[in-house]
């Protein structure tokens, strides 16, 4: 006696959305303030499954939405940190150095490039990068704080640096 092959992903996901996109966008409203940005995550969210190659089977299906959706919220939350940042630094740019919108635009995306690359790295890396280039720190202080030699540090910096070099490439 054969089983019945599982239904093509596509059924499967038009399922899983049929089923669960009430309730994933219910849940998004409730931690977003705006219903315009939930109703975006929610959608996303099932973006992200069609994007996969195969659907896994799941048994807690609100659970695995509500960690994509949460995953999505968070990047959705440092990004507007990250554009209030940089606009925070427009706004207090001498009217002479402020970019026009094209060149604004461009900065930005290239911040929010390096604000995914920083955190892939491991900690350390990330943390000695961050307080040398914008804290100014020494590597010998920087080691110090780690507990680690200052090559070792040298090291983490230098990844990093290469890091953010690839990706603006």
């Amino acid at each position: 006696m054969s089983s019945a092959p599982p239904p093509p992903a596509s059924d499967s996901l038009k399922g899983l959305y049929a089923a669960h996109h009430g309730w994933l966008l219910q849940w998004l409203r409730r931690r977003m303030s705006a219903d315009e940005a939930a109703a975006d995550l929610a959608q996303d969210t099932f973006v992200r499954l069609l994007q996969k190659p195969s659907l896994p089977t799941l048994e807690q299906p609100r659970a695995y939405l509500t960690r994509i959706a949460n995953g999505l919220v968070i990047n959705l939350w440092q990004r507007r940190a990250l554009e209030r940042a940089w606009l925070d630094v427009l706004a207090n740019l001498p009217e002479a150095l402020v970019p026009d919108e094209e060149q604004r635009q461009i900065a930005l995306e290239a911040l929010m490039r390096i604000d995914r690359l920083l955190d892939a790295l491991p900690m350390r890396t990330r943390e000695a990068f961050l307080l040398s280039q914008l804290d100014g720190l020494t590597y010998a202080v920087i080691a110090e704080r780690f507990g680690v030699t200052e090559r070792t540090i040298k090291r983490d910096i230098v990844c990093a640096m290469a890091a953010c070099m690839q990706a603006m490439e």
